[in-house]
Protein backbone atom coordinates (compact mmCIF):
# COMPACT_ATOMS: atom_id res chain seq x y z
CA UNK A 1 0.00 0.00 0.00
CA UNK A 2 2.86 2.38 0.80
CA UNK A 3 4.46 1.68 -2.57
CA UNK A 4 1.14 2.27 -4.32
CA UNK A 5 0.57 5.57 -2.51
CA UNK A 6 4.09 6.67 -3.38
CA UNK A 7 3.53 5.86 -7.06
CA UNK A 8 0.33 7.92 -6.98
CA UNK A 9 1.49 10.86 -4.87
CA UNK A 10 5.05 11.31 -6.14
CA UNK A 11 4.03 12.12 -9.76
CA UNK A 12 1.34 14.49 -8.50
CA UNK A 13 3.92 16.21 -6.30
CA UNK A 14 6.28 16.50 -9.26
CA UNK A 15 3.50 18.01 -11.37
CA UNK A 16 2.70 20.49 -8.58
CA UNK A 17 6.35 21.50 -8.25
CA UNK A 18 6.53 22.03 -12.00
CA UNK A 19 3.46 24.24 -11.90
CA UNK A 20 4.43 26.37 -8.89
CA UNK A 21 8.13 26.61 -9.78
CA UNK A 22 7.96 27.10 -13.53
CA UNK A 23 4.37 28.27 -13.89
CA UNK A 24 2.27 27.47 -16.92
CA UNK A 25 3.09 30.65 -18.84
CA UNK A 26 -0.56 31.55 -19.32
CA UNK A 27 -0.82 34.46 -16.86
CA UNK A 28 -4.42 35.77 -16.81
CA UNK A 29 -6.65 32.97 -18.07
CA UNK A 30 -9.38 35.46 -19.01
CA UNK A 31 -7.15 37.08 -21.63
CA UNK A 32 -5.18 33.94 -22.55
CA UNK A 33 -4.64 32.98 -26.18
CA UNK A 34 -7.39 30.80 -27.64
CA UNK A 35 -6.29 30.98 -31.26
CA UNK A 36 -5.60 28.02 -33.56
CA UNK A 37 -2.51 25.99 -32.70
CA UNK A 38 -2.08 25.05 -36.38
CA UNK A 39 -2.84 21.35 -35.94
CA UNK A 40 -5.53 21.30 -38.64
CA UNK A 41 -5.43 22.39 -42.25
CA UNK A 42 -8.16 24.81 -43.37
CA UNK A 43 -11.27 22.73 -44.04
CA UNK A 44 -11.37 23.92 -47.66
CA UNK A 45 -7.87 22.50 -48.20
CA UNK A 46 -8.72 19.12 -46.67
CA UNK A 47 -11.71 17.54 -48.46
CA UNK A 48 -11.43 14.20 -46.62
CA UNK A 49 -13.59 13.41 -43.61
CA UNK A 50 -11.82 14.11 -40.31
CA UNK A 51 -12.08 12.95 -36.70
CA UNK A 52 -9.86 14.48 -34.05
CA UNK A 53 -9.74 14.36 -30.29
CA UNK A 54 -7.56 17.04 -28.76
CA UNK A 55 -6.49 17.55 -25.17
CA UNK A 56 -4.84 20.45 -23.32
CA UNK A 57 -4.05 21.25 -19.72
CA UNK A 58 -6.91 22.76 -17.77
CA UNK A 59 -6.86 26.27 -16.32
CA UNK A 60 -4.79 27.46 -13.35
CA UNK A 61 -3.93 25.04 -10.50
CA UNK A 62 -6.20 22.35 -11.95
CA UNK A 63 -3.60 21.89 -14.69
CA UNK A 64 -1.50 20.07 -12.08
CA UNK A 65 -3.92 17.18 -12.27
CA UNK A 66 -5.89 17.20 -15.47
CA UNK A 67 -6.42 17.92 -19.13
CA UNK A 68 -9.55 19.10 -20.92
CA UNK A 69 -10.44 17.09 -24.02
CA UNK A 70 -12.75 17.84 -26.93
CA UNK A 71 -13.95 16.37 -30.23
CA UNK A 72 -13.65 17.75 -33.76
CA UNK A 73 -15.34 16.21 -36.80
CA UNK A 74 -15.74 17.13 -40.45
CA UNK A 75 -17.65 15.20 -43.09
CA UNK A 76 -16.23 14.71 -46.57
CA UNK A 77 -16.13 18.00 -48.52
CA UNK A 78 -17.68 19.90 -45.60
CA UNK A 79 -16.59 23.58 -45.65
CA UNK A 80 -15.98 23.76 -41.88
CA UNK A 81 -14.99 21.67 -38.88
CA UNK A 82 -17.40 21.10 -35.98
CA UNK A 83 -15.97 21.25 -32.48
CA UNK A 84 -17.75 19.84 -29.42
CA UNK A 85 -16.80 20.71 -25.83
CA UNK A 86 -18.51 19.85 -22.57
CA UNK A 87 -18.08 22.77 -20.16
CA UNK A 88 -19.05 23.91 -16.69
CA UNK A 89 -20.49 27.23 -17.84
CA UNK A 90 -23.39 28.00 -20.14
CA UNK A 91 -25.04 25.19 -22.02
CA UNK A 92 -22.96 22.09 -21.17
CA UNK A 93 -22.49 20.83 -24.74
CA UNK A 94 -20.87 23.74 -26.54
CA UNK A 95 -20.69 23.62 -30.34
CA UNK A 96 -18.01 25.66 -32.12
CA UNK A 97 -17.38 27.82 -29.08
CA UNK A 98 -13.67 27.88 -29.89
CA UNK A 99 -11.33 27.32 -32.83
CA UNK A 100 -11.29 23.59 -33.72
CA UNK A 101 -7.62 23.23 -32.76
CA UNK A 102 -7.53 26.28 -30.51
CA UNK A 103 -5.37 26.69 -27.47
CA UNK A 104 -7.26 25.98 -24.27
CA UNK A 105 -6.90 29.32 -22.49
CA UNK A 106 -3.27 29.51 -23.55
CA UNK A 107 -2.37 25.82 -23.31
CA UNK A 108 -1.36 24.23 -26.61
CA UNK A 109 -3.41 21.11 -27.41
CA UNK A 110 -2.08 17.67 -28.28
CA UNK A 111 -3.67 15.23 -30.70
CA UNK A 112 -5.06 12.16 -28.95
CA UNK A 113 -7.05 10.63 -31.82
CA UNK A 114 -6.61 11.29 -35.55
CA UNK A 115 -8.67 9.54 -38.24
CA UNK A 116 -9.12 10.66 -41.86
CA UNK A 117 -10.81 9.50 -45.04
CA UNK A 118 -13.32 6.71 -45.53
CA UNK A 119 -12.81 5.34 -42.04
CA UNK A 120 -13.75 8.70 -40.56
CA UNK A 121 -16.81 8.91 -42.83
CA UNK A 122 -18.15 5.66 -41.38
CA UNK A 123 -17.52 6.61 -37.75
CA UNK A 124 -18.67 10.24 -37.65
CA UNK A 125 -22.42 9.38 -37.59
CA UNK A 126 -21.85 7.20 -34.52
CA UNK A 127 -20.05 10.05 -32.74
CA UNK A 128 -22.73 12.58 -33.65
CA UNK A 129 -25.46 10.22 -32.42
CA UNK A 130 -23.83 9.93 -28.99
CA UNK A 131 -23.39 13.70 -28.76
CA UNK A 132 -26.99 14.39 -29.77
CA UNK A 133 -28.32 11.88 -27.23
CA UNK A 134 -25.87 12.46 -24.38
CA UNK A 135 -27.87 12.25 -21.16
CA UNK A 136 -25.94 14.85 -19.13
CA UNK A 137 -26.83 17.81 -21.33
CA UNK A 138 -28.86 19.94 -18.90
CA UNK A 139 -27.69 22.94 -16.89
CA UNK A 140 -26.13 21.74 -13.65
CA UNK A 141 -25.22 18.27 -14.92
CA UNK A 142 -21.52 19.10 -15.19
CA UNK A 143 -19.41 17.99 -12.24
CA UNK A 144 -15.66 18.66 -12.16
CA UNK A 145 -14.95 15.54 -10.09
CA UNK A 146 -15.49 12.66 -10.35
CA UNK A 147 -17.74 13.44 -13.33
CA UNK A 148 -19.53 13.81 -15.60
CA UNK A 149 -17.13 16.39 -17.00
CA UNK A 150 -15.49 17.14 -20.36
CA UNK A 151 -13.49 13.93 -20.32
CA UNK A 152 -16.55 11.84 -19.46
CA UNK A 153 -18.27 13.35 -22.50
CA UNK A 154 -15.38 12.51 -24.84
CA UNK A 155 -15.05 9.01 -23.39
CA UNK A 156 -18.75 8.40 -24.10
CA UNK A 157 -18.16 9.27 -27.76
CA UNK A 158 -15.11 7.03 -27.95
CA UNK A 159 -17.03 4.18 -26.33
CA UNK A 160 -19.48 4.36 -29.22
CA UNK A 161 -16.74 3.70 -31.75
CA UNK A 162 -14.61 0.83 -30.41
CA UNK A 163 -13.08 0.58 -33.89
CA UNK A 164 -10.97 3.63 -33.00
CA UNK A 165 -9.20 1.69 -30.26
CA UNK A 166 -8.64 5.07 -28.65
CA UNK A 167 -7.50 5.60 -25.07
CA UNK A 168 -7.64 8.94 -23.29
CA UNK A 169 -4.52 9.88 -21.29
CA UNK A 170 -4.32 9.18 -17.55
CA UNK A 171 -4.64 12.93 -16.93
CA UNK A 172 -8.16 12.91 -18.43
CA UNK A 173 -9.80 12.89 -14.99
CA UNK A 174 -13.45 11.94 -15.31
CA UNK A 175 -13.00 9.45 -18.14
CA UNK A 176 -13.66 6.62 -15.68
CA UNK A 177 -16.96 8.03 -14.43
CA UNK A 178 -19.65 5.35 -15.10
CA UNK A 179 -21.95 7.59 -17.14
CA UNK A 180 -24.11 4.63 -18.19
CA UNK A 181 -24.81 3.72 -14.57
CA UNK A 182 -22.95 0.41 -14.97
CA UNK A 183 -20.17 -0.02 -12.45
CA UNK A 184 -18.70 -3.04 -14.23
CA UNK A 185 -18.49 -4.04 -17.89
CA UNK A 186 -16.35 -4.26 -21.01
CA UNK A 187 -13.79 -1.59 -21.82
CA UNK A 188 -14.36 0.74 -24.79
CA UNK A 189 -12.29 -1.42 -27.14
CA UNK A 190 -14.09 -4.59 -26.07
CA UNK A 191 -10.73 -6.17 -25.26
CA UNK A 192 -10.99 -6.04 -21.47
CA UNK A 193 -13.09 -5.25 -18.41
CA UNK A 194 -13.52 -2.33 -16.04
CA UNK A 195 -14.98 -1.77 -12.60
CA UNK A 196 -15.71 1.62 -11.09
CA UNK A 197 -17.17 2.73 -7.77
CA UNK A 198 -19.05 5.83 -8.97
CA UNK A 199 -15.85 7.08 -10.59
CA UNK A 200 -14.00 7.50 -7.30
CA UNK A 201 -12.00 4.28 -7.40
CA UNK A 202 -11.76 1.49 -9.91
CA UNK A 203 -9.66 -0.29 -12.46
CA UNK A 204 -9.60 -1.37 -16.08
CA UNK A 205 -7.55 -4.02 -17.80
CA UNK A 206 -7.55 -4.75 -21.52
CA UNK A 207 -5.29 -5.38 -24.47
CA UNK A 208 -5.86 -1.86 -25.84
CA UNK A 209 -6.30 0.02 -22.55
CA UNK A 210 -3.54 -1.77 -20.66
CA UNK A 211 -3.80 -1.83 -16.86
CA UNK A 212 -5.17 1.29 -15.17
CA UNK A 213 -5.99 1.88 -11.51
CA UNK A 214 -8.16 4.90 -10.72
CA UNK A 215 -7.65 6.19 -7.18
CA UNK A 216 -9.90 9.21 -6.57
CA UNK A 217 -9.20 10.49 -10.08
CA UNK A 218 -5.47 9.79 -10.08
CA UNK A 219 -4.77 7.13 -12.72
CA UNK A 220 -1.75 4.88 -12.46
CA UNK A 221 -1.20 2.37 -15.22
CA UNK A 222 0.93 0.31 -17.54
CA UNK A 223 0.53 -0.34 -21.26
CA UNK A 224 2.03 -3.61 -22.50
CA UNK A 225 0.75 -3.53 -26.08
CA UNK A 226 2.51 -0.24 -26.81
CA UNK A 227 4.90 -0.05 -23.86
CA UNK A 228 4.31 2.98 -21.68
CA UNK A 229 3.93 4.05 -18.08
CA UNK A 230 0.86 6.09 -17.10
CA UNK A 231 1.36 8.47 -14.20
CA UNK A 232 -1.06 10.77 -12.35
CA UNK A 233 -0.54 14.44 -13.14
CA UNK A 234 2.37 13.79 -15.51
CA UNK A 235 0.68 11.68 -18.17
CA UNK A 236 1.89 8.92 -20.44
CA UNK A 237 5.59 8.08 -20.89
CA UNK A 238 6.49 5.69 -23.69
CA UNK A 239 5.09 4.83 -27.09
CA UNK A 240 2.04 6.72 -28.32
CA UNK A 241 -1.22 4.75 -28.01
CA UNK A 242 -1.72 4.35 -31.78
CA UNK A 243 -3.70 1.47 -33.27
Amino acid sequence: MLIFLFLVLAPLAASAVRYFWLGDGRQNWQTADRSSAGLLLPAADHPEAVIRVFGARTVRWRSIFAVHTWIVVKEKNAPTYTRYDYTAWGEPIRTNGFAPDGRWFGAAPETIVAVNGERAEVLIPKIRYVIENYQFRSYGDYSVWPGPNSNTFVQAALDAVPELRAVLPPTAIGKDFPYTGKWIGLTASGTGIYASLAGYVGFSVGWVEGLEINFFGAVLGLDIRRPALKLPGLGRFGMTPGL
